[in-house]
Order: structure tokens, then sequence, then C-alpha cells
């Protein structure tokens, strides 16, 4: 009887490279997604930049998901004020809200800083700053709170609005009453200014416009055109006092319910969709200031002698609240904005 010849080694690895690919090579592990669905709230109504760039957010995590997770829009403010769907996302009955960064102040208090009036010149600068070890290390502080920070957009440099007169100088300012955004250091900026702030929920903001219960308000172009509030107001003053960035949160109670694979979707469709988003707000910015003017809106800009006295006079208001923020965030924050501008 003749015995089979031995295998050399390079007879060995001839015949398994012959084999079928399936039995020699590892499958990838399959990625641990649910079927799952998300929603989101936001204030703006569909047709804003916020809410094209939350479409954006849905439909990367479908693709990234291969449909398993989906995420549902609730724009306009039907789902609620600002602060009454941090509370339902902190309750885990809403699972995405989109907001003002600042707004955030009411659960950890640096979150304030973003409000300062003047405190970035570039959208550039904010994306730096927010982006970067600053703005990530206030969204770790979130937690504690039972929120998640996903990532940053943007609403924009905002503007004043009324329906009582032009403004040409600063001094036109005083008396008129301003719907401002619930918070300490909003309504003493209108103080210091000479006005009379009005804190107000965002989706009470144009009945109030219309029923001439406020003279006026202060928001983005982005806002005010999407928001039809030059139905309601007669006159724009391009000030560009304060910009603000969004916090994209998520609820801690429903995250941590997530696999890792489902995080790390949520995640990165956040900040992709962010960048889409931001590019979309500063492409339509000329184009809404001239709608505007179209829709019958007289639009004036302060010179600079009145920007220069306006600044001055919310010097103030920064000083007090570098207090109560926290002088070190301040400064950490006015450094990072200094390696920009470098």
């Amino acid at each position: 009887m003749t015995s089979l010849p031995r295998l050399t080694r390079r007879t060995a690895a001839a015949l398994a490279a012959m084999l079928p690919l399936a039995l020699v090579s590892t499958a990838a592990p399959a990625q641990d997604i649910k079927e799952r669905t998300f929603k989101v709230a936001q204030q703006n109504p569909k047709g804003h930049p916020l809410v094209t760039g939350a479409e954006k957010f849905a439909e990367l995590v479908a693709a990234k998901s291969g449909g398993k997770l989906k995420v549902n829009l609730f724009p306009g403010g039907t789902l609620g004020s600002d602060a009454a769907s941090v509370s339902a996302l902190q309750g885990g009955t809403i699972e995405i809200v989109v907001l003002n960064s600042g707004i955030l102040a009411s659960q950890v208090k640096e979150f304030a800083v973003y409000d300062f009036p003047f405190m970035f010149a570039t959208p550039q600068e904010a994306d730096a700053v927010v982006d970067g070890p600053f703005g990530q290390g206030l969204h770790a502080k979130l937690a504690d709170k039972g929120i998640i920070g996903l990532a940053y957009w943007e609403l924009g440099f905002r503007n004043l609005t009324n329906n009582r007169r032009a403004i040409h100088k600063v001094d036109d300012i005083a008396g008129l009453k301003l719907r401002v955004i619930p918070n300490a250091i909003n309504v003493d900026w209108v103080k210091a200014l000479g006005a009379n702030p009005t804190p107000l929920a965002f989706p009470e903001l144009y009945a109030a416009l219309e029923q001439r219960a406020i003279d006026g308000q202060e928001n983005p172009l982005s806002v005010i055109l999407a928001n039809k509030f030059y139905e309601v107001q007669k006159f724009l003053t391009l000030t560009n006092h304060q910009y603000n960035p969004q916090s994209v949160i998520f609820s801690k109670k429903v995250w941590d319910t997530l696999s890792a694979d489902e995080r790390k979707i949520l995640q990165d469709a956040a900040v992709e969709a962010g960048r889409f988003q931001r590019q979309v707000s500063r492409d339509a910015a000329a184009g809404q200031l001239a709608e505007l003017k179209k829709l019958g809106m007289t639009v004036t800009e302060l010179p600079p002698a009145e920007m220069a006295k306006l600044r001055e006079l919310m010097k103030p208001v920064i000083d007090k609240h570098s207090e109560s923020v926290g002088v070190e965030t301040v400064k950490a924050l006015q450094a990072e904005i200094a390696k920009v501008r470098r």
C-alpha cells in the first residue's frame, strides 16, 4: 500500500488559498443595532436652517443604521418650550432637543458664557471654541444633569427688531419693551440699554408681538424670516450683538439603554449634520436680509461710534455675570478665542 505524501508547508498554503473564502476568513462582527425611534424637539419651523440640519441628521442616522434607527422631527415648538423640552428629555420622554446653548445655564451655570454680548466676532471663532476642548468640556458637565451633549450647531448672530421706530443710535433703544430669552444676562443687557426686558418662551413670542404686548425682540435673521416676524415687526437693526451656538442634546436616561454602536451612529451623525447645518445657515444669511427688505422691513445699521457705545454699555453686564459664571471659565473662553485670532 502506497502511503500518501506528507504535505509541505508550501503545498498546504496553496491548498488553503484554493478553499472558498467564506471557509478561511473571519466574518466582521454584526453591529448591535435595534429598531428604535427618537423624537427631536425644536422651536423653529420647517424651512429654518436648524430644522434643515435636523432633517439631515435623521437622514444620516437612518443611513448609518441600515434604517433601524429612525428620527422623527417636531419643529415649531410643538412639544413645548425649551424649558419643558429639556425637562421631558431628562425624564426620557423626549430623546433629542436642539436649543440655544446658553439656555443650558439653568442646568450648568457655565453655559451662560455663550450668552455674553459681543463674545464672538465671527462664526469661525465660535466653531473653534465649541468644537474644541472648551465646548466639549461644557457638554461633558451635562451628564450629571441627565443630559448628553452630542454636538454644536448654530443659530447665528442676533439682531434687534421693533414696531415703534427705526433705530439710528443706541439711545433710540431706550424705552422699548423687548422680549428676551428667559435668563439673567439677557434681562440685564436690555436694562443696560434703558429698555424694558420681558422674558418670554419662544412659542409665545409671535402672539405677543401681534397683540402689541411687547414692542420688539432680538433674533438672527433666519429666525425673523422663518417665523414671519416681519408680519408684526416693521424695523430691523443690524446689531450682531450676540452669537448663539446651538446644543444638540440627548436624554441620558435613554442613552444608557443604547449599545456602543447605536451611540456612535448618533454621535457621528450629529457632528456630520452640524457641519452641513452651519454651512446652510451661513449660505442663507445674505439672502435672508434681502428677503426681509423685500417683505417690507426698514433696515438700519448703527454707525461705528454707536456700535462702540453699545459695546461699552454691555461691559458692566459682562463683568457682573463673569463672577456668577466663574472668572476662570470666562478667561478660558477668551484664551481659546485669542488662539483663533492669532
